[in-house]
């Protein structure tokens, strides 16, 4: 769908839809886990089987592309306007549903954000788009480099790119929907100051040297630490650095694994979680150093031949999850000390697990299956709640934010966005309460499969997982 300047349109699909005052309109998932689903089906859903060729090399090479490559690149097009459509309305709303769909042809979905009433949409056409209330509102362009990441501070939103530069944007005080260049990470007076120190340099990949304080590779996620005041870059260069926000100066940079680093998400108490190629998740300890920081290596959690692919973490650091490319979702719990000890296995998708979000009593996780299940945790078991489907493309990123509006059931309900190879983002309305009746009878078959869609029981080991 193309535009060429002037307004630029979108298009939102709905199916059976019923009204909602502040989105509109809703629809069923297609389906969401509905009774019409098949015992094959989740017995397949519950396999633990290898991602397709070409999807992981352990011989790959970081500057060979990304470890989860799930599609061929489209080449991009401008924009075109289209219109909206809607169907008549039901009477009453589903536990699970899809809210709508957010199409336009302009590129793979590779990175979300959320915040308040906006939603931040990055793809491989190098825009990023601003959402709201599911209509488009504004958008800007990076002048090269894919979005593979998006994270917001207060009035500054940081992009990571696929040409290993982090973008800093502003919005205008005085037009909210204007997003304007404010700089990139490192600064250009930055890098002439280090520039001039040969001690600055440091060897990367094919013989050639660099500055330490930029990335030489694809940036490929970012994360804040509880007070917002560092950001987290992590990169295929093999290392994730630190920068301090206020001055937007590069404090650190870690030699973290031996191939790509894929998620960095940092969490309470100074605790740094990291996800690579190489098959490891990797906690640090941020220790302060005068007026810089020192990140330690404080435990490995994870060590397996398949790429770590996915990383979420609980607001309050209680639980680790992380996705791989065989489908598997393992997950840690802290304990007294601090220290995590191995808490289950989640076997729910057919292909690699890409993407992983945690939010109240819930985890989403997104797969090049196409699908996203929603889990619950009740104690140590997590249970698979539901299947969000409707993609035509792996699911390759996901946001989560609270739902504003009260539930007339009492429960509380979460806004799931997912980002998708499809081209595509769709918008879903989730609950933590036990699935509508219509549901009961598939999921009772699913409660009696508990290694398959419950976590498996664990010694508590690190031991390598296959």
């Amino acid at each position: 769908m193309r535009a060429g300047g002037g307004d630029i349109g979108a298009m939102f699909d709905t199916g059976n839809s019923l009204a909602r005052s502040k989105y509109g309109h809703m629809i069923h998932s297609d389906p969401n886990l509905s009774s019409t689903a098949h015992d094959d089906d989740f017995h397949l859903r519950s396999s633990s089987a290898s991602a397709t060729p070409g999807m992981f090399d352990p011989n790959r090479l970081s500057c060979e592309g990304s470890p989860m490559t799930m599609s061929p690149w489209n080449q991009t097009t401008p924009f075109t306007n289209t219109s909206w459509s809607s169907n008549p309305s039901e009477d009453n709303l589903p536990q699970n549903c899809l809210i709508g769909s957010l199409v336009r042809e302009e590129g793979h979905i590779y990175s979300l954000a959320a915040t308040k009433d906006l939603l931040y949409t990055g793809s491989d056409s190098k825009n990023i788009r601003v959402w709201k209330d599911l209509k488009e509102y504004s958008g800007f362009k990076s002048s090269s480099g894919l979005v593979k990441a998006i994270i917001i501070s207060g009035e500054k939103i940081f992009t990571g790119h696929q040409d290993g530069k982090i973008r800093v944007w502003k919005v205008s005080p005085k037009t909210p929907n204007v997003h304007k260049r404010h700089g990139s990470l490192p600064t250009l007076k930055d890098i002439f100051k280090s520039s001039v120190k040969p001690s600055n340099y440091v060897q990367v990949r094919n013989h050639r040297t660099a500055l330490w304080i930029k990335h030489s590779d694809a940036v490929s996620c970012l994360s804040l630490n509880e007070d917002n005041t560092l950001l987290y870059s992590a990169s295929w260069d093999r290392t994730f650095k630190v920068w301090r926000i206020s001055d937007s100066k590069c404090i650190e940079s870690v030699n973290a694994h031996d191939d790509a680093v894929n998620s960095v998400v940092a969490s309470v108490e100074g605790l740094v979680f990291t996800g690579s190629a190489d098959g490891t998740v990797k906690v640090w300890k941020r220790e302060p150093k005068g007026k810089a920081t020192k990140h330690n290596m404080a435990q490995t959690l994870l060590k397996q031949d398949c790429a770590v692919t996915a990383l979420a973490v609980t607001r309050n650091g209680s639980v680790v999850y992380c996705g791989s490319s065989d489908g598997v979702v393992n997950c840690w719990e802290r304990e007294g000390l601090g220290q995590l000890s191995h808490g289950g296995v989640l076997k729910g998708h057919k292909l690699a697990v890409l993407c992983l979000s945690a939010a109240g009593s819930l985890m989403f996780s997104g797969s090049a299956d196409k699908t996203i299940c929603v889990w619950r945790k009740d104690g140590k078991i997590h249970t698979c709640l539901s299947v969000l489907t409707g993609h035509t493309g792996p699911v390759k990123c996901l946001a989560v934010e609270e739902d504003p509006e009260p539930s007339k059931h009492g429960d509380k309900r979460w806004v799931v966005y997912s980002g998708s190879l499809d081209k595509s983002v769709k918008v879903w309305s989730v609950s933590e309460m036990t699935l509508d009746v219509n549901q009961m009878a598939t999921m009772q078959q699913f409660q009696q499969m508990p290694s398959d869609r419950e976590s498996l029981p664990s010694n508590g080991s690190s031991s390598r997982m296959y």
